[in-house]
């Protein structure tokens, strides 16, 4: 009786390393509709191993009715390459937003295969996010600068004639003199709060200890406005130090758990907020005023557990005056987009009922870098730099 020899595997050739050295998905599409190869991030992307995906048609793993398919038939007509730009090919197995761009061209030495790759537009998107921010804030500068000058020196004659009538009116009157007191102050201070965006001079930056400034606002947090809220804590104690300035970043934080605390305060008792660091790399950015790109490694989030960002106020949550609150002056979140952005970071959101993350990517502090330098532009911001480098 013949023994049954199984065929032997063959060994990964170079063409083979390279596709699987690529961090974007990559198919190849045979005659008949069906995947005849997969590098290694495809198998990530659609959560199914190789073997498996070679036995499976593309129709299998994208929706009904995608235009990858479209686009598939329209390189096999022209047999010229094509692409695509925010194709959504999300499904319940992978996810339901799985925006990607699509480069589909026809491979000659193959008649009949088609090439498909794709491009996740995460990075792409928070670039864009990022320059949106940093555009709005500057359009907020130059608002902030001219209230300042034609609306405070008008408001406190206002104020001043208020009080003049005050010392002569009635008690019935004298209420009305006080409103007009009290809200020329508070539209004083929604100026000097706008005022903020127009402070451009340089920060003084040095190594800070993240897990310090979140135990910081932490305890803040607790003592006041989050007193009843259970907070979760998930850190990377092995993080090296953040090239920041310690101050605003607990400005920035602070005013992130102060969102997440006033999105869970209708759930009781249930209502948590979630804090985690951890080392991302891969994340580069050109940072105005540096020949460089800044790599953003170090990534911060805030979570909470509420009710989610209204779906049409997402992509601008961070523009000046967009709030979902009815009492908000919508310039908190602006504020911690200028400041992430000053820091040469990154700050997005991604929300859907019960769970809201904002997170937040900076640079890393340079040792090396800065024991060469010691004169440099990124003065101490800092005593506490105790965390261990990666």
């Amino acid at each position: 009786m013949n023994a049954i020899v199984e065929p032997r595997r063959a060994q990964p050739t170079d063409s083979d390393a390279i596709l699987n050295a690529l961090p974007n998905p990559v198919l190849l599409i045979g005659p008949d509709g069906k995947i005849a190869d997969a590098n290694m991030a495809a198998e990530s992307f659609f959560e199914i191993s190789a073997q498996l995906l070679r036995r499976q048609s593309l129709t299998d793993l994208v929706p009904f009715g995608s235009p990858l398919l479209a686009l598939i038939e329209q390189v096999r007509v022209g047999h010229s390459p094509v692409n695509e730009y925010k194709v959504d090919l999300g499904t319940p197995r992978i996810g339901a937003d799985r925006q990607v761009d699509l480069h589909v061209a026809p491979l000659n030495e193959r008649p009949g295969h088609i090439v498909v790759m794709l491009q996740e537009r995460t990075i792409a998107d928070k670039m864009d996010r990022q320059l949106t921010h940093r555009s709005a804030a500057r359009s907020v500068i130059a608002l902030a600068a001219m209230l300042a000058h034609e609306i405070k020196n008008p408001l406190s004659g206002i104020r001043g004639a208020a009080q003049l009538l005050e010392q002569q009116a009635s008690a019935e009157d004298r209420m009305l003199t006080r409103l007009i007191c009290d809200e020329a102050d508070r539209i004083v201070t929604l100026v000097d709060r706008m005022e903020v965006f127009g402070d451009d001079r340089p920060v003084a930056r040095g190594p800070v200890n993240i897990h310090s400034v979140l135990d910081h606002v932490k305890r803040l947090a607790q003592s006041g406005f989050a007193r009843n809220i259970k907070f979760i804590e998930d850190y990377d104690p092995s993080l090296p130090p953040v090239l920041a300035n310690q101050d605003q970043l607990i400005q920035v934080f602070l005013n992130l758990v102060k969102n997440a605390a006033e999105a869970v305060v209708d759930l009781g008792s249930d209502g948590e907020i979630q804090l985690t660091t951890a080392f991302r790399p891969g994340v580069r950015l050109s940072v105005p005023g540096k020949k460089t790109r800044v790599s953003l490694p170090l990534e911060f989030c805030v979570r909470d557990n509420g009710p989610g960002v209204p779906e049409d106020l997402l992509p601008n949550l961070f523009d000046p005056f967009v709030t979902t609150k009815p009492s908000g002056s919508g310039l908190g979140l602006a504020l911690v987009a200028k400041i992430v952005g000053d820091h040469g970071g990154i700050i997005e959101c991604e929300s859907q009922p019960r769970k809201t993350t904002f997170r937040v990517l900076m640079p890393m502090f340079n040792t090396a870098k800065a024991l060469q330098s010691p004169n440099g532009e990124d003065a101490p911001a800092s005593s506490d730099a105790s965390q261990t480098s990666r």
